[in-house]
């Protein structure tokens, strides 16, 4: 099923210029694991400047004063169970109305009881990270031996309590080929939404080896040909809304969207994956999956998106080094509508090369977390992706056809 070209890709109906669509809060850096991918360089005990309840409670109310649509607020970390106040710090969100969500560590503090206790104070969505489709990688990932074990049961938990469950996927060049069976998965413990994060070379990060840019459509165009089984969607890679948006013209157009695909080596691993993954579980009595696929929503760093660290500085998105200024201070409203770079980030035709002049930026607009990491320049082009904007094509070169740049 494929969605018309207008409904591709949902846009934000509010202002973003006057409010975000979500904010992280990151209540603390403490975290007992050790993930190879931490963009935080997590540590084992609390940061002594970390926000107070008291001053947690007060970005909750400037957040609310937004009005509605009231952001969606997600508690991330570290690890939140750090935090001792956690209960009081949902239950207070929850009071004013926002939308809380929970995303925990995977350690012994996150257990049947505290997850119970989290819903009840109010956060209805929460996610658990799976990087991995065997117990051994996900295990050497986080750094700790049995976290793939505890996942597993922590996600029947949730599901079984009712709690909306989100799962998040590292995809690294080591991990990419076991998303089929991560997939399995997903539909094993019947998470409501899957988001695979394309790994930005940030913090402990830095270590692993991301995707080139060829590969990255690959998985890209893997995703919408699975997101009629399970609601998908990326972090770190705006351009699978561009993906989505080319096949849903290619479609209307009465062109086989596959013509857009690169048809690389990790796109015929992963469908190969996925074929004999589904012949499995139709052998084990379960049909194919089918529902209707969930268009992605035009959100980017600083742009309806915005993160708060646990001293109360607020980024366009947790992977910079420069922040727009503290909530200690100014206040979050004031700094997500005033900041310069926050409006310039509003702005994606103000932005360099290739991403500025591409005819989809404002649907997608580019990563800016990797533009930074391998750039330097926040505005810069999004070096993870090789897509050809028709300002850039030769006279003789088919528009909106030739996807990928050369190698």
């Amino acid at each position: 099923m494929t969605a018309a070209p207008e409904r591709a890709v949902r846009r934000l109906k509010h202002d973003i210029d006057d409010r975000p669509m979500i904010v992280i809060w990151e209540v603390t850096r403490a975290c007992q694991l050790v993930c190879k991918h931490c963009r935080a360089d997590s540590q084992p005990v609390a940061h002594p400047e970390q926000l107070t309840t008291a001053q947690g409670k007060a970005l909750l109310r400037d957040i609310a004063s937004f009005g509605r649509p009231l952001p969606i607020v997600i508690l991330t970390g570290g690890d939140a169970f750090e935090r001792p106040d956690l209960h009081e710090i949902i239950s207070y969100g929850s009071s004013l109305g926002l939308h809380m969500a929970l995303s925990p560590s995977v350690t012994p503090k996150l257990t049947r009881e505290a997850v119970r206790e989290m819903h009840a104070a109010g956060a209805n969505s929460m996610s658990l990270s799976l990087d991995a489709a065997r117990p051994e990688t996900h295990d050497a990932f986080r750094g700790i031996s049995g976290v793939f074990d505890a996942t597993i049961q922590a996600a029947h938990w949730m599901r079984e309590d009712k709690v909306r469950l989100q799962v998040n996927t590292t995809v690294t060049r080591d991990t990419v080929t076991q998303l089929p069976d991560v997939l399995r998965l997903m539909l094993e413990v019947d998470a409501s939404l899957w988001s695979l994060f394309f790994l930005v070379p940030t913090g402990r990060g830095q270590r692993l080896q991301t995707l080139d840019p060829p590969q990255i459509e690959d998985v890209l165009h893997w995703m919408a040909d699975i997101s009629d089984m399970i609601a998908v969607k990326t972090t770190e890679a705006p351009q699978y809304r561009r993906v989505l948006t080319q096949r849903a013209r290619a479609s209307a157009e009465g062109r086989d969207p596959r013509e857009l695909e690169h048809r690389g080596d990790t796109y015929a691993q992963l469908t190969a994956g996925t074929e004999r993954m589904l012949a499995e579980r139709a052998q084990e009595g379960h049909a194919r999956p089918k529902r209707p696929p969930r268009p992605p929503i035009d959100i980017n760093s600083g742009r309806g998106f915005a993160f708060v660290d646990h001293r109360g500085n607020v980024y366009p998105s947790g992977f910079f080094p420069q922040h727009c200024g503290n909530v200690k201070d100014l206040g979050f409203t004031r700094i997500y509508r005033e900041s310069d770079l926050l409006r310039s980030l509003r702005r994606p035709d103000g932005y360099h090369g290739k991403c500025g002049v591409c005819e989809f930026n404002q649907v997608c607009g580019g990563s800016r977390s990797h533009a930074y990491a391998v750039t330097g320049d926040i505005l810069g082009s999004d070096p993870t992706c090789g897509y050809i904007p028709d300002a850039m094509r030769g006279p003789h070169e088919r528009p909106g056809h030739a996807v990928i740049a050369p190698a």
